[in-house]
């Protein structure tokens, strides 16, 4: 990405006649439609989720349910949905946890990313990047955690990152059945529509008066409340003029449509895609994603019918039929406590009412939900993640082993989650940044570079996935201990200390917490002043005791210069 070339979004009317405008609101509502009728079958596929998995987005087909209406009729068993939030709560801890950097930038050439000026700079950007994306206001946490719970509903997610002019950014969270997508020739999503319902004062906020149509004026008057549907289309600007800084000059256009008058009520574009549209993974040719809940659809279907049959049998069991004889089937009979009931008991003590067995085995019923709850906590990843919570009690060299483990089979998952998600919504972030004048001065040499720069990602995911250096680190010290017994040239081989900084950087230990090669030049000097020091004043009372005779035999021999000085050390043993 270059920093240099971002800019914010703008919404200023377009220039361009107005029967300009209205066939571009046609060729829209057009591509609408067709976007519409290709993903009619995703659409069933999506209702069957949301009905047992994700009920609060259950509203394919049904854009009018009311608000607060009951939602969660077709379940019966919870495994599904509390599934589904556990991956959320994985993926977020693994990609993008809010309790640390899970990501800097730097450049592509090595030799630049070394400078000090420009690694100081991008460490400025990287520190407004995250002040910036988790100020109250652009509510990320919220709004990112419902685009992660989408991908592991419906496979694919959509985060509109805004620029609210007066307030930053903005982070919304788009539902799935509102919003059609298309990709370009490389696969990537360029293309965006989305069918959403304004009441006529939220269309006069946000598209002015003077912007609406005139059925939404006139019911301004009559009620406010009253819902229009618009469609949003973002799409790459074909007619680009590369040289102009309005919105004919982006490389994305943007139309708000009122579709009951077929009317354009705003132009606009973007410099960048404003979208992040993360996808669990793809099938070929497919634009939307497959998620977790679609993989094991099936189950989840299974395992409903399966709680409704056990709950049948549980009750005939608690509660079960009765039978009775044919003189008093139409007899008054009372199944209430302490009831007293006549006649059911013949001469000779027997009764002539009894409970219906069933012999129904309920404990076979539970073992097999059972296994087909741990399919489903398969699918979201909840068996993994449970098995490092069992285990706490291991060596450090096998929790690395573990985090090994679990960084390989989450990266080819949750790595597309954290480029398709994380790639964009960096992108996008700094083309408001940097046009909003947030963004400190660039350094010659980047500007010479063409100010380009590269993500560079240190989640724990990441950090999970370098575990393996670490292993080996640790099973080769081992090894090697038994020989630098026989040859003290073995510990010569491994540079102590660099060994340290990898360890500490694969486990995650803050680098402000580390000293630097300078640093520690320093405190060794000063160790080894410290030991001078400590070696002198050891040997000072040696010295003193010395001194001393020395100066007893001098004066001794001033005294008497004819008399033989005593010796200072006895002779002999």
């Amino acid at each position: 990405m270059t920093l240099e070339t971002y800019s914010t979004p703008t919404t200023a009317k377009s220039e361009r006649n107005a029967s300009d405008a209205q066939e571009r609101a046609d060729d829209c509502i057009r591509e609408h439609e067709q976007l519409a009728s290709r993903r009619g079958i995703w659409e069933g596929h999506w209702r069957e989720v949301a009905e047992r998995v994700r009920p609060n987005q259950s509203f394919f087909g049904n854009p009018q349910r009311p608000d607060g209406d009951k939602r969660n009729q077709k379940i019966y068993d919870d495994t599904a949905p509390l599934a589904l939030s556990k991956f959320a709560a994985a993926v977020i801890s693994m990609s993008f946890p809010a309790t640390q950097r899970y990501h800097a930038l730097t450049t592509h050439d090595p030799v630049l990313a070394k400078n000090a000026n420009i690694k100081r700079y991008l460490e400025q950007v990287t520190d407004i990047l995250f002040r910036v994306r988790y100020e109250p206001q652009a509510n990320y946490q919220a709004q990112s955690g419902e685009c992660v719970m989408d991908i592991g509903a419906f496979g694919t997610g959509i985060l509109f990152i805004d620029d609210m002019i007066g307030h930053g950014i903005r982070y919304k969270s788009l539902p799935l059945a509102e919003t059609y997508l298309a990709e370009d020739g490389h696969g990537v999503i360029d293309t965006l529509h989305r069918k959403f319902e304004l009441s006529a004062h939220q269309a006069a906020s946000l598209f002015g008066y003077e912007n609406l149509p005139e059925r939404v004026r006139q019911a301004l008057e009559r009620d406010r409340n009253q819902r229009f549907p618009f469609l949003h289309c973002v799409y790459p600007n074909r007619e680009r003029e590369g040289k102009r800084r309005d919105a004919r000059g982006m490389a994305f256009s943007s139309a708000y449509i009122s579709l009951e008058d077929r009317a354009m009520v705003s132009e606009g574009g973007y410099r960048v895609f404003p979208f992040a549209t993360p996808r669990f993974e793809t099938g070929p040719n497919e634009t939307y994603g497959r998620s977790p809940a679609m993989k094991v659809l099936p189950t989840i279907k299974t395992l409903n019918e399966m709680k409704k049959t056990l709950i049948r049998a549980g009750q005939k069991v608690v509660d079960p039929p009765v039978m009775l004889t044919d003189d008093g089937a139409l007899q008054a009979f009372s199944l209430r406590p302490n009831a007293l009931n006549f006649g059911y008991v013949d001469a000779n003590g027997r009764p002539l009412a009894m409970p219906f067995e069933t012999r129904g085995q309920v404990q076979i019923g539970m073992d097999m939900m059972n296994a087909e709850r741990e399919v489903i906590n398969d699918a979201f990843f909840v068996t993994l993640f449970r098995i490092l919570v069992q285990e706490p009690q291991i060596t450090a060299t096998e929790a690395m082993l573990r985090a090994q483990e679990k960084g390989q089979l989450l990266a080819p998952t949750m790595g597309r989650i954290q480029s398709e998600l994380l790639g964009p919504q960096i992108t996008r972030e700094l083309d408001i940044l940097a046009h909003s004048g947030m963004l400190p001065e660039m350094p010659p040499e980047l500007v010479e570079a063409g100010g380009m720069v590269k993500v560079e990602y240190q989640s724990p995911l990441n950090l999970a996935q370098r575990a393996a250096a670490g292993v080996g680190m640790m099973n080769t010290l081992q090894a090697v201990a038994p020989l630098a017994q026989f040859d003290k040239r073995v510990s010569l081989l491994f540079d102590a200390v660099a060994m340290a900084r990898e360890l500490a950087d694969i486990n995650g230990v803050p680098q402000h917490t580390l000293h630097t090669d300078e640093e520690i030049a320093q405190l060794q000097g000063a160790q080894q002043q410290s030991e001078k020091m400590q070696a002198l004043l050891a040997a000072a009372p040696v010295a003193a005791s010395a001194a001393k005779n020395f100066a007893q035999a001098g004066a001794l021999a001033a005294a008497s210069p004819n008399q033989q000085a005593p010796a200072l050390f006895p002779q002999g043993g």
